[in-house]
């Protein structure tokens, strides 16, 4: 949520950033509402210093008809800032609805420009190619008995899909593997559960906008968490954290669960899209002047994942366009994969500036007794899942058809260092 005050004293500067995020915001309504509650806060003020002061004068009263009159009188005051109060509600409940579906404005550094085609690539390792022998993943894992295509469908539907034997394994290998070296960068690993109130999806940005994207459980304001930036944001939802504790790194596993709304082409084939995946998320809070800083390297704790992989990956600078609702700055890591003959976005890594603090009310002080401040909040994949899996079984098969195991999770694979057909 971006700051009111920043809002009403710099309506054009936030204007023209809706202009460079190719967005549309209704400023001008929230300008509007944003003056009705300030008029009516002022005449609720207004009329209860009115009632205090005649109250102060009735007690001094002798006459008792006059007294009466005033009373009375003040009675009708009563109602009337019942009334207003109720107007004031009211508008403030339309006020803070408008103010959510406002995006985040984007850093001075992001590129101005309408969509992907524009986004830079600031980096590179290792380059894109490919072998006449090389298969796609969802040729290769059936053909060695990694992927069960056909009984995900029977026990879930389309879009799902079973990991068997060696690439249950192999993905359980990646999943503790990236954990034990963010663990070694200097993230605190939390475990946090994989449903969610409500109100901590607004407060990470993907409520009430993203709605339809997302499970919720029938019953109750449950939500299944497209992401753990969700609930590892909100473990310190309306809360004033120490200053000198910042910056605080965290990074979990857990499963994700979005609506993928997908059409028939390429990229719906294989593991690449599904309603339920796996993801290792590192997610930061710091002091707002070293959010950008944080992000530089929040990108390169992701690199290093892809370089110890030994995987030929790229660094994308999202531009204006393509900015997430919720992202200030964004840049996304995209992995090499020879047999599908593309990059595979990893990881995205994002700055966001004090946006989701603000929607959950996540402040610092600076010092003891300090005003509270709101912290800025980062977070990237430390990788995604199955897309990393994708790029390994794809980028270490052999002309045989075999996968060789990279030699970081050699040790995690029980002694597997070559998985062959059954």
């Amino acid at each position: 949520m971006l700051d009111l005050n920043y809002i009403r004293e710099h309506p054009e500067q936030v204007k023209e950033a809706m202009k460079k995020l190719y967005a549309e915001a209704p400023i001008d309504d929230i300008l509007a509402l944003d003056a009705r509650r300030r008029g009516l806060l002022s005449e609720v003020e207004r009329l209860k210093a009115e009632r205090n002061a005649v109250s102060k004068e009735i007690g001094k009263m002798k006459a008792a008809a006059e007294r009466e009159a005033k009373i009375a009188a003040m009675k009708e005051v009563g109602k009337r800032i019942d009334e207003l109060d109720a107007q004031v509600r009211e508008t403030e409940a339309s006020l803070n609805e408008l103010m959510l579906t406002v995006p985040n404005l984007p850093d001075a550094s992001v590129p101005v420009a309408p969509d992907e085609s524009h986004n830079l690539i600031t980096a590179q390792e290792g380059e894109a190619t490919r072998q006449d022998w090389h298969s796609p993943h969802w040729d290769l894992g059936p053909m060695l008995g990694l992927i069960w295509f056909d009984r995900g469908v029977k026990i879930s539907g389309t879009r799902f899909y079973v990991l068997h034997g060696a690439g249950a394994r192999l993905q359980r290998a990646l999943i503790t593997w990236m954990l034990d070296a963010h663990i070694a960068q200097g993230y605190t690993e939390v475990c946090p559960p994989s449903l969610v109130r409500g109100e901590c999806l607004v407060g990470t940005g993907q409520l009430p906008k993203f709605g339809e994207n997302l499970y919720r459980d029938a019953e109750e304001d449950l939500w299944l968490i497209p992401t753990a930036e969700v609930p590892v944001t909100n473990m310190y939802r309306d809360e004033i954290l120490d200053g000198d504790k910042l910056p605080i790194h965290h990074v979990a596993y857990t499963q994700c669960f979005r609506r993928e709304k997908m059409s028939a082409g390429r990229d719906v084939r294989g593991i690449k899209r599904g309603h339920e995946f796996a993801k290792v998320e590192m997610v930061k809070f710091c002091k707002p002047e070293d959010s950008m800083k944080e992000l530089e390297t929040l990108v390169e704790n992701a690199r290093e994942v892809c370089r110890l992989l030994r995987i030929p990956h790229r660094v994308v600078m999202m531009c204006t366009g393509d900015l997430s609702f919720t992202a200030a700055a964004k840049y996304d890591v995209e992995m090499w994969a020879p047999g599908c003959n593309e990059w595979l976005e990893v990881s995205s890594c994002s700055s966001f500036g004090t946006f989701q603090a603000r929607r959950a009310n996540i402040r610092f002080r600076r010092e003891k007794g300090g005003k509270p401040e709101y912290v800025a909040t980062l977070n990237g994949s430390g990788l995604g899942l199955p897309r990393t899996l994708i790029a390994v079984l794809e980028n270490y098969q052999q002309k045989d058809g075999s996968v060789v195991v990279p030699e970081v999770l050699r040790p995690y694979m029980g002694g597997i260092d070559v998985i062959r057909g059954a």
